[in-house]
């Protein structure tokens, strides 16, 4: 049984620790700060053992580096970004053995976010950085909508139960714009009251399941007839498909 926590850091980041249940021995995934892992690592009294990065953004590798004068381990990332000491490149649909103690971690490729970007699937318990937040999805920068589209329907084949670690707290926010495109939507609704309630008890909105996000993001929702019309609604003219949806919303998000 795995043990997962969040450490967080900057405005709105999360660095996860994974362990095993029982074990001192933690993997590290997207440590932007080195600061707070340390810390973490000595009050606790846990011994790395690899750190896995979803995509070359500074805010997931910044603190990699610095983690490595502290602790001798091997660094996993994506072969098509510039990772810092990067000692094992990969590509999708590998599967990662680290440690006896740990389950196979299966490496999934989901580029948009950026073109590299890849998630790691850890017994039901996704990381994925950038690419699916509570309610929201990542901005788009060296890939493409239709990337980002593709790898969000890919992650939404996965089983509904899967647990979902991004990177970052933007639920209240991506869950304020799920209602401008759902207003009727019940589940949105209820979700704004359960984020906020756990927002001010100071607790993390993540991880969701995979199943409340295909109830309530809008960006895993562009076949939904209310969500089509709103979009075509916002830009003027006909979306013949979903990627097309998808794109109108992945736009009117970042004006939003």
């Amino acid at each position: 049984m795995l043990t997962i926590q969040a450490i967080p850091a900057f405005k709105d980041n999360y660095i996860w620790f994974i362990q095993v249940a029982g074990s001192k021995k933690v993997i590290i995934v997207d440590p932007g700060d080195a600061e707070p892992v340390v810390k973490a690592i000595e009050s606790q009294k846990l011994i790395p053992i690899a750190i896995l990065a979803t995509h070359g953004h500074h805010d997931h590798i910044g603190g990699i580096e610095v983690l490595l004068n502290h602790y001798s381990v091997p660094v996993y990332g994506p072969k098509n970004e510039l990772i810092p000491c990067l000692t094992h490149p990969l590509s999708a649909r590998e599967d990662l053995v680290i440690d006896p103690l740990f389950p196979v971690i299966t490496v999934l490729d989901i580029p948009g976010h950026t073109q590299g970007h890849i998630a790691f699937l850890v017994e039901g318990n996704l990381f994925c950085g950038d690419t699916l937040f509570g309610a929201g999805c990542g901005r788009i920068f060296s890939g493409t909508a239709s990337d980002l589209f593709n790898a969000l329907q890919r992650i939404a084949q996965l089983p509904k139960e899967t647990l979902i670690y991004c990177a970052h707290e933007y639920t209240e926010n991506n869950l304020r714009f799920a209602a401008v495109i759902e207003p009727d939507n019940d589940e949105i609704q209820q979700r704004i009251r359960d984020t906020t309630q756990l927002r001010q008890q100071g607790k993390p909105s993540i991880p969701s399941t995979l199943a409340l996000e295909l109830a309530t993001n809008p960006f895993l929702r562009c076949e939904q007839r209310a969500v089509r019309r709103v979009a075509k609604q916002y830009c003027g003219y006909e979306l013949a498909m979903a990627v097309d949806v998808f794109t109108v919303l992945r736009k009117w998000k970042d004006q939003f």
